[in-house]
């Protein structure tokens, strides 16, 4: 028998997470098993905290964040560096 690979998808409904939604779908193999999660369910967005999601979309496979996924996100130190909170 062959162990499933569980596939998260972390959207918010917008068209970019659509797109991914799409291209996980038509990748994905008979073992793998591709749950679709809206970030708007709490539950789903703590989940996500947990995994380190920091943007949306965002894909976890076997319960791990995929590279392409992982360090997005806004954080201040960038945003002080792009101008800011600066005259």
């Amino acid at each position: 028998m062959t162990t499933k690979r569980k596939v998260e998808v972390f959207s918010a409904g917008c068209p970019a997470c659509t797109d991914v939604e799409t291209l996980v779908k038509s990748l994905a193999c008979p073992s793998c098993e591709v749950d679709m999660l809206d970030m708007r369910d709490i539950a789903v967005a703590q989940r996500a905290k947990t995994l380190g999601v920091r943007s949306v979309p965002a894909v976890a496979i076997d319960g791990r964040l995929a590279d392409c996924c992982a360090g997005r996100g806004i954080d201040e130190a960038s945003l002080r560096a792009a101008g800011l909170g600066q005259p």
